[in-house]
C-alpha cells in the first residue's frame, strides 16, 4: 500500500449544494450532498475517473473510513461530484487535484445511472459521467478522502472482483462491466 499522508485538507462537506437532474441529465435543482446521500437518494449528477499509468495499470483508491457511505470499499481513482454553477470539467479537474495532487488529461466515456443502498445509512441515485486518462505524474493522496491507493491491472482487478467482490464499490463494478470502455486507454 502507498503513503497516504501528502495532503489532509478537508475538501467536501455534507452542506456543498449538488445538481440534481432528470433522467436525461437536465438540472432540475440543487440539494445538499447530506440530503442527496438521504433514504433511498435523489438523483444528482456526478462523476467517475479511470487513471492509468504508463504500464495500463489501473490506479485504484480505497475509501476513508470516515465516509458516510462505504468506507473502506476499493472504488475508481476519483469520484465526487460537480458542484451548484461548476461545469463537469471544473469538478473533475478540482478533485483530481484535491484528492490525488495530480492533473491529466481527461477524455469522456459515457454516462449511466445507478441506484445502490448503503447498509440503511444512506443510497447514491447518481447519474453518473464517466472519463479515462493517463497520468505519468506521482500520487499525492489526501489522507481524508483515501486510506490507501494502489495500481493493478485490468487482468488483476478482473480477478479480485470476480473472487472477492464485497471489497469494491457498487459503482466501480457497473463501470468496470460496461461495453463502453476506452480502448485508447492501455490494457483496458
Amino acid at each position: 500500500m502507498a503513503d497516504t499522508s501528502q495532503l489532509h485538507v478537508t475538501v467536501s462537506s455534507e452542506a456543498e449544494q449538488l445538481i440534481l437532474v432528470d433522467a436525461d441529465d437536465r438540472p432540475v435543482g440543487h440539494a445538499s450532498k447530506a440530503s442527496c446521500h438521504d433514504g433511498r437518494g435523489q438523483r444528482h449528477r456526478a462523476f467517475s475517473l479511470f487513471i492509468f499509468n504508463e504500464h495500463g495499470e489501473l490506479l485504484l483508491q480505497q475509501r476513508s473510513r470516515h465516509k458516510r457511505l462505504w468506507p473502506g470499499y476499493w472504488a475508481n481513482s476519483c469520484c465526487s461530484h460537480p458542484r451548484q454553477h461548476e461545469s463537469m470539467e471544473q469538478a473533475t479537474e478540482r478533485r483530481l487535484q484535491q484528492e490525488l495532487g495530480m492533473r491529466c488529461p481527461l477524455r469522456f466515456l459515457f454516462k449511466f445511472e445507478y441506484q445502490a443502498d448503503y447498509r440503511g445509512l444512506g443510497a447514491e441515485h447518481e447519474l453518473c459521467w464517466v472519463y479515462s486518462g493517463i497520468c505519468t505524474t506521482p500520487v499525492h493522496a489526501n489522507a481524508n478522502e483515501i486510506e490507501a491507493w494502489r495500481f493493478v491491472t485490468p487482468a488483476e482487478l478482473d480477478r479480485e472482483m470476480a473472487t472477492d467482490p464485497e471489497r469494491f464499490t457498487p459503482w466501480l463494478k457497473l463501470e468496470w462491466q460496461q461495453p463502453h470502455r476506452d480502448p485508447a486507454m492501455p490494457a483496458w
